[in-house]
Protein backbone atom coordinates (compact mmCIF):
# COMPACT_ATOMS: atom_id res chain seq x y z
CA UNK A 1 0.00 0.00 0.00
CA UNK A 2 1.41 3.35 -1.08
CA UNK A 3 1.19 6.23 1.40
CA UNK A 4 1.83 9.09 -0.98
CA UNK A 5 1.94 9.99 -4.65
CA UNK A 6 -0.95 9.43 -7.06
CA UNK A 7 -2.41 6.15 -5.82
CA UNK A 8 -5.96 7.30 -6.62
CA UNK A 9 -5.18 8.53 -10.14
CA UNK A 10 -8.00 7.65 -12.51
CA UNK A 11 -10.46 6.82 -9.73
CA UNK A 12 -13.72 8.59 -9.06
CA UNK A 13 -14.66 9.33 -5.46
CA UNK A 14 -17.71 10.77 -3.72
CA UNK A 15 -17.44 12.35 -0.26
CA UNK A 16 -20.52 13.46 1.67
CA UNK A 17 -20.56 16.29 4.19
CA UNK A 18 -17.61 17.87 2.40
CA UNK A 19 -18.36 21.57 2.87
CA UNK A 20 -16.10 21.64 5.94
CA UNK A 21 -14.38 19.53 8.57
CA UNK A 22 -13.39 15.90 8.12
CA UNK A 23 -15.28 15.56 4.84
CA UNK A 24 -13.45 18.50 3.30
CA UNK A 25 -10.14 17.10 4.54
CA UNK A 26 -10.84 13.66 3.04
CA UNK A 27 -11.88 15.18 -0.28
CA UNK A 28 -8.70 17.26 -0.40
CA UNK A 29 -6.47 14.29 0.35
CA UNK A 30 -8.13 12.13 -2.32
CA UNK A 31 -7.78 14.92 -4.87
CA UNK A 32 -4.15 15.50 -3.87
CA UNK A 33 -3.48 11.83 -4.62
CA UNK A 34 -5.03 12.00 -8.07
CA UNK A 35 -8.72 11.18 -7.66
CA UNK A 36 -11.55 12.91 -9.43
CA UNK A 37 -13.81 13.93 -6.56
CA UNK A 38 -17.50 14.73 -6.18
CA UNK A 39 -18.45 16.52 -3.00
CA UNK A 40 -21.90 16.97 -1.52
CA UNK A 41 -23.46 18.92 1.35
CA UNK A 42 -26.26 21.43 1.91
CA UNK A 43 -24.01 24.51 1.98
CA UNK A 44 -23.03 25.71 -1.49
CA UNK A 45 -21.55 29.13 -0.73
CA UNK A 46 -22.17 30.18 2.89
CA UNK A 47 -23.45 28.70 6.15
CA UNK A 48 -25.27 31.05 8.55
CA UNK A 49 -23.07 30.14 11.55
CA UNK A 50 -20.16 27.88 10.51
CA UNK A 51 -17.21 28.53 8.20
CA UNK A 52 -16.79 26.43 5.08
CA UNK A 53 -18.79 25.65 1.95
CA UNK A 54 -18.77 23.35 -1.07
CA UNK A 55 -17.39 26.17 -3.20
CA UNK A 56 -14.48 26.71 -0.81
CA UNK A 57 -13.69 22.98 -0.72
CA UNK A 58 -13.94 22.78 -4.51
CA UNK A 59 -11.46 25.64 -4.88
CA UNK A 60 -8.91 23.71 -2.80
CA UNK A 61 -9.50 20.51 -4.77
CA UNK A 62 -9.17 22.25 -8.13
CA UNK A 63 -5.51 23.03 -7.39
CA UNK A 64 -4.64 19.36 -7.91
CA UNK A 65 -5.82 19.26 -11.52
CA UNK A 66 -8.50 16.57 -11.36
CA UNK A 67 -12.21 16.81 -11.98
CA UNK A 68 -14.30 18.29 -9.18
CA UNK A 69 -18.08 18.01 -9.01
CA UNK A 70 -20.47 19.71 -6.59
CA UNK A 71 -23.84 18.21 -5.65
CA UNK A 72 -25.95 20.32 -3.31
CA UNK A 73 -28.33 18.02 -1.42
CA UNK A 74 -29.96 17.47 1.95
CA UNK A 75 -29.02 14.07 3.37
CA UNK A 76 -32.09 14.15 5.61
CA UNK A 77 -34.37 14.11 2.57
CA UNK A 78 -34.68 10.72 0.86
CA UNK A 79 -35.74 12.12 -2.50
CA UNK A 80 -32.98 14.72 -2.43
CA UNK A 81 -30.21 12.27 -1.60
CA UNK A 82 -31.40 9.90 -4.35
CA UNK A 83 -29.88 12.41 -6.80
CA UNK A 84 -26.41 12.36 -5.29
CA UNK A 85 -24.75 9.27 -6.75
CA UNK A 86 -26.22 9.62 -10.27
CA UNK A 87 -25.37 13.32 -10.48
CA UNK A 88 -21.84 12.72 -9.14
CA UNK A 89 -21.24 9.93 -11.66
CA UNK A 90 -22.55 12.04 -14.53
CA UNK A 91 -20.38 15.01 -13.56
CA UNK A 92 -17.23 12.91 -13.14
CA UNK A 93 -17.78 10.96 -16.35
CA UNK A 94 -18.21 7.48 -14.90
CA UNK A 95 -19.37 5.37 -11.97
CA UNK A 96 -18.27 6.07 -8.41
CA UNK A 97 -15.49 3.74 -7.25
CA UNK A 98 -14.88 5.20 -3.78
CA UNK A 99 -17.77 6.28 -1.55
CA UNK A 100 -17.03 8.01 1.75
CA UNK A 101 -20.13 8.47 3.90
CA UNK A 102 -18.95 11.24 6.20
CA UNK A 103 -22.07 13.43 6.54
CA UNK A 104 -23.69 13.15 9.97
CA UNK A 105 -26.36 14.80 12.06
CA UNK A 106 -25.76 15.37 15.76
CA UNK A 107 -28.34 16.72 18.18
CA UNK A 108 -27.40 16.17 21.82
CA UNK A 109 -30.08 16.23 24.49
CA UNK A 110 -31.43 13.88 27.22
CA UNK A 111 -33.25 10.84 25.90
CA UNK A 112 -36.21 11.09 28.28
CA UNK A 113 -37.64 14.00 26.31
CA UNK A 114 -35.87 13.59 22.95
CA UNK A 115 -38.50 14.39 20.27
CA UNK A 116 -39.44 11.81 17.66
CA UNK A 117 -38.88 14.34 14.88
CA UNK A 118 -35.26 14.81 15.90
CA UNK A 119 -34.70 11.06 16.27
CA UNK A 120 -35.97 10.60 12.73
CA UNK A 121 -33.62 13.26 11.38
CA UNK A 122 -30.60 11.65 13.07
CA UNK A 123 -31.38 8.20 11.67
CA UNK A 124 -32.20 9.59 8.23
CA UNK A 125 -28.81 11.27 7.95
CA UNK A 126 -26.62 8.80 9.86
CA UNK A 127 -28.14 5.45 8.88
CA UNK A 128 -30.53 5.60 5.94
CA UNK A 129 -28.43 8.12 4.04
CA UNK A 130 -25.22 6.03 3.93
CA UNK A 131 -27.15 2.88 3.03
CA UNK A 132 -29.08 4.64 0.26
CA UNK A 133 -25.87 5.99 -1.27
CA UNK A 134 -24.17 2.60 -0.95
CA UNK A 135 -27.11 0.90 -2.68
CA UNK A 136 -26.85 3.39 -5.51
CA UNK A 137 -23.09 2.88 -5.93
CA UNK A 138 -22.88 -0.89 -5.43
CA UNK A 139 -24.16 -2.15 -8.82
CA UNK A 140 -21.39 -0.47 -10.81
CA UNK A 141 -18.79 -1.48 -8.20
CA UNK A 142 -19.84 -5.13 -8.44
CA UNK A 143 -19.84 -4.95 -12.23
CA UNK A 144 -16.25 -3.63 -12.20
CA UNK A 145 -15.16 -6.15 -9.56
CA UNK A 146 -13.93 -3.60 -7.04
CA UNK A 147 -15.02 -0.69 -4.93
CA UNK A 148 -14.50 0.95 -1.57
CA UNK A 149 -17.21 2.14 0.81
CA UNK A 150 -16.05 3.86 3.99
CA UNK A 151 -18.57 4.90 6.64
CA UNK A 152 -17.50 7.27 9.39
CA UNK A 153 -18.59 6.11 12.82
CA UNK A 154 -18.07 7.17 16.44
CA UNK A 155 -16.87 5.78 19.74
CA UNK A 156 -20.23 6.85 21.14
CA UNK A 157 -21.67 3.70 19.51
CA UNK A 158 -20.24 1.69 22.41
CA UNK A 159 -22.19 1.20 25.65
CA UNK A 160 -21.31 3.21 28.74
CA UNK A 161 -20.04 0.85 31.45
CA UNK A 162 -21.74 0.83 34.82
CA UNK A 163 -23.30 1.30 37.22
CA UNK A 164 -21.93 3.46 38.55
CA UNK A 165 -21.75 5.37 35.26
CA UNK A 166 -19.03 7.78 34.22
CA UNK A 167 -20.30 9.22 30.97
CA UNK A 168 -18.11 12.31 30.95
CA UNK A 169 -19.50 15.70 30.03
CA UNK A 170 -21.93 14.36 27.39
CA UNK A 171 -23.82 12.01 29.71
CA UNK A 172 -26.86 10.44 28.07
CA UNK A 173 -27.28 13.34 25.66
CA UNK A 174 -25.19 11.55 23.02
CA UNK A 175 -27.34 8.42 23.18
CA UNK A 176 -29.40 8.89 20.01
CA UNK A 177 -26.35 9.89 17.97
CA UNK A 178 -24.42 6.91 19.35
CA UNK A 179 -27.31 4.56 18.61
CA UNK A 180 -27.35 5.71 15.00
CA UNK A 181 -23.63 5.01 14.69
CA UNK A 182 -24.04 1.58 16.30
CA UNK A 183 -26.68 0.82 13.67
CA UNK A 184 -24.33 2.02 10.94
CA UNK A 185 -21.56 -0.26 12.24
CA UNK A 186 -23.83 -3.29 12.19
CA UNK A 187 -25.19 -2.55 8.74
CA UNK A 188 -21.66 -2.01 7.43
CA UNK A 189 -20.74 -5.47 8.66
CA UNK A 190 -23.85 -7.02 7.10
CA UNK A 191 -23.23 -5.30 3.78
CA UNK A 192 -19.61 -6.47 3.75
CA UNK A 193 -20.76 -10.04 4.39
CA UNK A 194 -23.26 -9.76 1.55
CA UNK A 195 -20.67 -8.39 -0.88
CA UNK A 196 -17.70 -10.53 0.15
CA UNK A 197 -16.08 -12.04 -2.93
CA UNK A 198 -17.25 -9.28 -5.28
CA UNK A 199 -14.22 -7.06 -4.67
CA UNK A 200 -16.29 -4.41 -2.88
CA UNK A 201 -14.87 -3.50 0.54
CA UNK A 202 -17.14 -1.95 3.19
CA UNK A 203 -15.72 -0.61 6.45
CA UNK A 204 -16.33 1.91 9.19
CA UNK A 205 -13.72 4.01 10.94
CA UNK A 206 -14.11 6.12 14.04
CA UNK A 207 -11.70 8.56 15.68
CA UNK A 208 -9.98 7.37 18.84
CA UNK A 209 -10.24 10.92 20.16
CA UNK A 210 -12.24 13.95 19.09
CA UNK A 211 -11.39 15.66 15.80
CA UNK A 212 -12.11 19.35 16.20
CA UNK A 213 -13.84 20.07 12.94
CA UNK A 214 -15.77 23.31 12.79
CA UNK A 215 -18.98 21.63 13.96
CA UNK A 216 -17.38 19.58 16.73
CA UNK A 217 -15.44 22.55 18.00
CA UNK A 218 -18.65 24.55 18.29
CA UNK A 219 -20.37 21.71 20.18
CA UNK A 220 -17.71 20.39 22.56
CA UNK A 221 -14.37 22.08 21.84
CA UNK A 222 -14.09 23.96 25.12
CA UNK A 223 -14.91 20.82 27.16
CA UNK A 224 -12.05 18.64 25.88
CA UNK A 225 -8.54 18.14 27.24
CA UNK A 226 -5.61 18.00 24.78
CA UNK A 227 -5.30 14.23 25.28
CA UNK A 228 -8.93 13.84 24.12
CA UNK A 229 -8.19 15.32 20.70
CA UNK A 230 -6.58 13.90 17.56
CA UNK A 231 -5.59 15.85 14.47
CA UNK A 232 -7.57 16.17 11.29
CA UNK A 233 -4.62 14.69 9.40
CA UNK A 234 -4.64 11.55 11.56
CA UNK A 235 -8.32 10.89 10.99
CA UNK A 236 -8.00 11.53 7.26
CA UNK A 237 -4.99 9.19 7.05
CA UNK A 238 -7.05 6.34 8.47
CA UNK A 239 -9.97 7.02 6.14
CA UNK A 240 -7.91 7.14 2.95
CA UNK A 241 -6.16 3.91 3.95
CA UNK A 242 -9.57 2.23 3.79
CA UNK A 243 -10.18 3.82 0.38
CA UNK A 244 -7.23 1.74 -0.88
CA UNK A 245 -7.43 -1.44 1.22
CA UNK A 246 -7.20 -5.04 0.10
CA UNK A 247 -10.34 -7.07 -0.61
CA UNK A 248 -10.03 -9.06 2.61
CA UNK A 249 -10.13 -5.95 4.80
CA UNK A 250 -13.86 -5.56 4.91
CA UNK A 251 -16.71 -5.52 7.40
CA UNK A 252 -14.66 -4.10 10.24
CA UNK A 253 -15.08 -1.27 12.72
CA UNK A 254 -11.71 0.48 12.76
CA UNK A 255 -10.34 3.06 15.18
CA UNK A 256 -8.30 5.74 13.42
CA UNK A 257 -5.07 5.80 15.44
CA UNK A 258 -5.16 2.03 15.98
CA UNK A 259 -5.40 1.46 12.22
CA UNK A 260 -2.51 3.85 11.57
CA UNK A 261 -0.39 1.91 14.07
CA UNK A 262 -1.47 -1.48 12.69
CA UNK A 263 -0.56 -0.56 9.11
CA UNK A 264 2.56 1.41 10.05
CA UNK A 265 1.35 4.48 8.18
CA UNK A 266 3.09 7.83 8.09
CA UNK A 267 0.56 10.57 8.72
CA UNK A 268 0.68 12.95 5.78
CA UNK A 269 -0.71 16.44 5.32
CA UNK A 270 -4.05 17.00 3.62
CA UNK A 271 -2.08 17.84 0.48
CA UNK A 272 -0.37 14.41 0.73
CA UNK A 273 2.98 15.96 1.62
CA UNK A 274 5.10 14.73 4.56
CA UNK A 275 4.33 16.56 7.79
Amino acid sequence: MVTQGKRFAGRRALVTGASRGIGAGIAQRLAAEGADVAITARTLDRHPTLPGSLEETAARLARYGGKVALVVADMADGEDRARIVPEAADALGGPIEILVNNAAGAIYQPLADYPLRRRRVIFEVNVHGPIDLAQAAIPSMVERGEGWIVNLSSGSARHTAGPPFDAGFSGSTIGVYGASKAALNRLTNALALELYGTGVRVNTVEPRAAVLSEGADALVGEKLRPDQIETMEEMVEAVVALCDCDADRTGRVHVSLDLIEELGLQVMGLDASPR
